[in-house]
């Protein structure tokens, strides 16, 4: 397989439900992913990006809350651990592995996370406002958890039939070849697992 041109997988693909496995190590080729990252992030109009969402089953996830190369911090984020939750909001929230879905998501308003950027110094800071929500919606893409997982009943009945568009095309991909098979799937994960896991 080697290096696959990335790409943003939608929903329902396998390796969106995938509980990454942790970074052993940071290589030139991890260097090149996580710049591809940041380029299709800002292409989706996005602020964040999980490595998952590019079929990659490993802990890492980018965020520029700007959603802009030329403004804004890029921050990587490896081997993320969310700690010290306080207060709560509710905030609209998309995925661009669901393009045009939103929904309501109540989460901590503050939290501390621990991780480590591509050069290995330890991250260990008290995040707030829109980073501390990006942060924990691309946290739980790590841990296989999408946003309308976290939606109220109501609010999970309204998406259902989107996402059933959504797993309606996917099948019909997977007919035409357009997705791997689960094989596949499976033998890509194990790939990137050994390499870099």
């Amino acid at each position: 397989m080697g290096s696959n041109v990335l790409q943003i997988i939608a929903y329902p693909h396998p390796t969106l439900r995938r509980k990454s496995k942790p970074v052993k190590r940071v290589d030139s080729e991890l260097r090149a992913i996580v710049a591809e990252m940041f380029e299709l992030m800002y292409a989706a109009r996005g602020v964040g990006l999980a490595a998952n969402q590019v079929d990659l089953p490993i802990r890492l996830f980018v965020i520029n809350t700007d959603s802009d190369p030329e403004k804004g911090v890029e921050r990587v984020f490896i081997n993320p651990v969310i700690s010290q939750p306080k207060g709560f909001a509710e905030a609209e929230e998309g995925c661009l592995s669901l393009p045009g879905l939103y929904g309501n998501v109540i989460r901590p308003k503050q939290v501390r996370i621990n991780a480590y950027d591509l050069d290995g110094n330890e991250i260990n800071e008290e995040l707030t406002g829109l980073l501390a929500r990006a942060a924990q919606h691309e946290l739980d893409h790590l841990d296989g958890v999408l946003f309308f997982d976290r939606m109220n009943e109501t609010g999970k009945v309204d998406v259902r039939p989107t996402l059933e568009e959504f797993e309606i095309v996917f099948e019909s991909q997977r007919k035409t070849g357009g997705v791997p098979s689960e094989a596949d799937i499976a033998e890509h994960w194990a790939e990137w697992e050994k390499r870099y896991a």
